[in-house]
């Protein structure tokens, strides 16, 4: 095997054991009429979804509209705090913080 395929195998590798973990503070609007990202709200993000808040209906379907939106697998987005809460902390697996933004940023615009 060459040496540069050699390199680029173990840059993709060392890449795949050290992408991001980024924590995303989301404020929910459930029962909403037009799901989507609705911009910020404080230092958080607002997120509406169509789903009721009842048996954890709304959180799942804050976590699909996420990964949807960001392009990563659902398995990527965990609720870890805010279950039974309007505010919520999400970590999204393999997601850099800047492309976060920049495209729930874009995603807002379009909600508008």
């Amino acid at each position: 095997m060459p040496t540069a395929q050699r390199r680029k195998r173990r840059e993709a590798k060392l890449t795949a054991v050290t992408a991001a973990t980024t924590r995303l503070k989301v404020r929910v609007s459930p029962g909403a009429r037009r799901p989507g990202i609705a911009g910020r709200h404080g230092d958080a993000w607002k997120v509406r979804v169509a789903e009721p808040p009842e048996d954890g209906r709304a959180n799942e379907a804050v976590l699909r509209l996420l990964a949807q939106t960001l392009g990563v697998p659902r398995a990527s987005v965990t609720l870890v705090s805010g279950h039974s809460s309007r505010d919520k902390i999400v970590v999204l697996d393999g997601v850099e913080q800047e492309h976060i933004e920049r495209v729930l940023h874009s995603g807002s615009e379009k909600n508008h």
